[in-house]
């Protein structure tokens, strides 16, 4: 027997709000800070004391972010993008079932991409921390390691961890195109307005984005703000 045909009720859109303002605004900050570190970083030269003070805010964005994982809306939270084998499998067959939303947030691929990001990221600016240049550029904690520790750290941080950040960076920017020339889904657009336009059925779980969530995310950005300053003057 033939499955019915869906009804008009069932094959309407309805606009469903996705990405909450802090996890926007953590996006695009993050975004233009990745650039601003990477350029400054390849000038050199007085444009250190500008890649150091961009450095200090991914570090605190990366704070937010973690804390924000496991009290952010719903589809922010990490509990929403980290996937067992077997969906990531069916996801890569095409048999991903409607109730389970993948492709509403991060679909697994997108959540590798987002945790390897995150992930180098935080090495980058750990690395950076402790480097040492030998010239006149030091990490604030640099005096808190050893001179082997902190020879290795600066040869990631100016090498390999460099490289693999921009390769990371230009396969997310990939992503984006190949989605919305091959598969005609915007993924930009959510991420400036919040919302995205979904099957009423099934329903799909909205976002909070509320009054009281983004006084908590201004909470959590000043203790944030404070940890990166306590750990910048811990070198004196």
């Amino acid at each position: 027997m033939a499955a019915p045909m869906p009804s008009s009720a069932d094959r309407s859109l309805q606009t469903v709000r996705v990405w909450d303002l802090p996890t926007r605004v953590f996006h695009w900050l993050l975004a233009l800070a990745v650039i601003g570190m990477v350029v400054t970083g390849k000038i050199g030269g007085n444009a250190l004391a500008w890649h150091f003070r961009i450095g200090y805010l991914v570090m605190g964005l990366l704070l937010f972010r973690l804390l924000w994982g496991f009290v952010g809306g719903h589809w922010s939270r990490f509990a929403r993008f980290v996937y067992s084998p077997g969906t990531v499998l069916r996801y890569l067959r095409g048999q991903g079932r409607p109730d389970e939303h993948l492709d509403v947030g991060h679909n697994p691929l997108g959540a590798f991409s987002v945790f390897a990001l995150l992930f180098f990221l935080a090495l980058q600016v750990s690395t950076g921390l402790v480097a040492d240049d030998e010239i006149a550029t030091q990490g604030p904690l640099n005096r808190f390691v050893s001179a082997a520790t902190a020879s290795s750290a600066t040869h990631w941080h100016k090498g390999a961890g460099q490289a693999i950040l921009i390769v990371l960076v230009l396969l997310h920017v990939g992503a984006i195109v190949y989605y919305r020339v091959r598969q005609n889904k915007n993924l930009v657009q959510p991420m400036l307005t919040g919302d995205k336009q979904l099957p009423a059925q099934p329903p799909t779980p909205a976002a909070r984005d509320s009054v009281a969530t983004r006084g908590l995310a201004a909470v959590l950005a000043v203790v944030c703000a404070g940890v990166v300053t306590w750990v910048v003057r811990l070198g004196g």
